[in-house]
């Protein structure tokens, strides 16, 4: 018999600014009012519970929606809480990991995201399969592909973070706690594909394929 679809049983953080090329890309605008700095912690947001999508449903996207953001991400879930975990320590509080698809309304703020933009009904696609980290291994090494109705769009390589995966929850940790069933994204790279309704949005790990295929179909929503 084949486990249930995974879906969380806690918070889910979004993590922002902690690719590489995100970080270059948006680095000009880092010294501008009213931020006038990079910084200094990891910049975090809320995915609240409307946004969740079991891999394999279909997202409604809002008729006022030109284009919808696509954010391909893994999703860390915490088993044993963390708090003020060590970098050394940090991956033993991780359960599995799961992918993950942080859709939005493209938009400008990245440091201070509109919930608006983000927290849509149905805006975070969820993989269907938590991978233990005995099966996940380093979490440095994984890469994502996106591909929009078949075509590859994106490559998203964690080999390339601001904050590796231990440093992140180690990070995090230190000034909240993260609960059993929480998850934290390791985050999105630059260059976020765009798409919209009608189309189908395949989110797979090469090298990983027991995270399985994260896949969801926006269509126009219902008058």
């Amino acid at each position: 018999m084949s486990s249930p679809p995974f879906m969380p049983t806690g918070t889910v953080y979004g993590t922002l600014l902690n690719t590489l090329d995100e970080w270059v890309a948006l680095s000009p605008q880092m010294a501008q009012p009213p931020y006038k700095g990079a910084p200094k912690a990891p910049v975090l947001y809320i995915k609240t519970a409307n946004t969740w999508s079991p891999c394999g449903s279909r997202i409604a996207v809002p008729a006022k929606a030109a284009t919808v953001e696509v954010g391909a991400s893994i999703g860390m879930v915490i088993g044993p809480p963390a708090q003020r975990a060590t970098v050394r320590d940090a991956l033993d509080h991780i359960a599995g990991y799961v992918l993950m698809n942080d859709l939005s309304l493209p938009h400008a703020s990245f440091f201070r995201p509109p919930v608006k933009y983000k927290n849509l009904d149905g805006f975070l696609g969820i993989g269907p399969r938590l991978l233990p980290p005995h099966e996940a291994g380093n979490p440095n090494h994984f890469r994502l592909e996106v591909r929009i109705d078949g075509e590859l769009r994106q490559t998203v390589d964690y080999a390339r973070l601001v904050r590796p995966a231990a440093q992140l929850l180690a990070d995090v940790s230190e000034f909240m706690t993260l609960h059993p069933g929480d998850v934290l994204l390791l985050g999105c790279g630059a260059q976020r594909p765009l798409t919209g309704a009608g189309q189908r949005i395949d989110i797979s790990a090469p090298g990983l394929p027991a995270l399985g295929l994260l896949s969801n179909t926006l269509v126009a929503e219902a008058a």
